[in-house]
């Protein structure tokens, strides 16, 4: 009798489960919606969790452990020709995807709430413009983007998409297939990378070519962490969209404006490095609570 009834037990243990589970989530988003009612406007900071709906990866688990070896290392990149190879390769494979991933519901939804005066400023560490293309204003590139390369030596710029086309010119059928793709663009070889493999220069001063991003071990620039403190004059809270604030620039954003008297709540699945500090803290889908929160906000699902 017991062998009988126990799958029907079991069952109705899951549906009790589930339910208890939507519940809490539903709970959660009605007190993220409040919050950000009591404290619009507010200061958005977006990580690579917002855009993994995009097809962009991110480097770290729920954990904030390291998923994929580090990204690019600054000193490594400007001193060493066979790490600019090894970058520049991997860049040529990764590139085509990175580009063509489009703006997903996290992006469209923040842009609408910044139109509808929830958010002041959005600042994302993501190196896409996929903020932008989805019709947000003010938004801070904290770690620069990807369609941007600069020669570190005259400050030249260029659009990524030409120096593309210098890539695959100057090395086709140098370069094995991709293994794996990362969040900054970069592809994982199935194969290294040969002595012939040729890398860009500048047009001007035949200098190093750098993409227009805060490598690892690089620091942020001064004039743009200025932008950011004042940025949250005015601003009640920061809402934390799909970051584990594991980067001590983005670490140290949350630390100011703690230091401010500003509230913090987060929507990431996975732990934050600030979690003692936030208000409330929903571990849900980042696109999907963001639309249940524009549909309470704005009246749009």
């Amino acid at each position: 009798m017991c062998l009988n009834h126990f799958p029907i037990e079991v069952g109705r243990r899951y549906e009790h489960e589930l339910s208890h589970s939507l519940e809490r989530a539903m709970s959660d988003i009605d007190s993220l919606v409040e919050f950000v009612k009591e404290n619009a406007p507010l200061l958005v900071l977006t990580g690579a969790g917002c855009s993994t709906e995009s097809g962009i990866f991110d480097y770290r688990d729920e954990r904030g452990k390291w998923k994929l070896p580090p990204p690019q290392n600054y000193s490594h990149f400007i001193r060493s020709e066979v790490s600019r190879r090894r970058y520049w390769s991997r860049s040529m494979l990764g590139w085509p995807r990175f580009h063509a991933a489009q703006p997903n519901a996290a992006h469209k939804v923040l842009a609408d709430l910044e139109k509808a005066g929830y958010v002041k400023q959005l600042v994302t560490q993501n190196v896409d413009d996929l903020h932008q293309r989805a019709g947000h204003r003010s938004v801070l590139a904290l770690h620069g983007l990807l369609k941007n390369v600069v020669c570190v030596d005259c400050g030249l710029f260029y659009d990524r998409q030409l120096i593309q086309e210098r890539l695959l010119a100057w090395n086709d059928g140098l370069v094995g297939e991709a293994k794996s793709f990362a969040p900054d663009g970069e592809a994982v070889l199935d194969r290294p990378v040969t002595e012939e493999f040729r890398v860009p220069y500048c047009d001007s001063c035949g200098g190093t070519l750098k993409p227009d991003v805060v490598f690892f071990g690089e620091s942020i620039p001064p004039a743009r962490a200025r932008q950011i403190e004042t940025s949250m004059l005015g601003c009640g809270g920061v809402l934390l969209v799909g970051t584990s604030v594991m980067v001590y620039s983005s670490y140290r954003i949350c630390r100011r404006a703690r230091d401010k008297g500003l509230k913090l709540a987060a929507i990431n699945r996975g732990d934050t490095r600030v979690d003692e500090e936030l208000t409330i803290h929903v571990r849900e889908s980042v696109g999907a609570t963001l639309s249940k929160m524009r549909k309470s906000l704005i009246g749009r699902d």
